[in-house]
């Protein structure tokens, strides 16, 4: 268990350390459109989008008539 902890969990800890400066760096490499961050942008125009539906607000909505006995 000594082992593990003195010389595995470190060398995972460092590796892992490596991995995630690699991955950033990597956005040097990456041609200029592709380095910039993501625009933010509405995924549907409002003038597009029409009404709100209702199950996307999590309210119980039937088209139906329901029946309560």
């Amino acid at each position: 268990m000594t082992i593990i902890r003195q010389y595995i969990a470190p060398l995972i800890a460092i590796l892992v350390f490596f991995v995630a400066l690699v991955a950033v760096s990597a956005r040097i490499f990456l041609p200029a459109d592709m380095a910039a961050p993501a625009p933010i942008e509405e995924a549907i125009p409002p003038h597009q989008a029409g009404g709100v539906n209702p199950i996307f607000l999590g309210l119980n909505y039937s088209p139906l008539p329901v029946r309560i006995r």
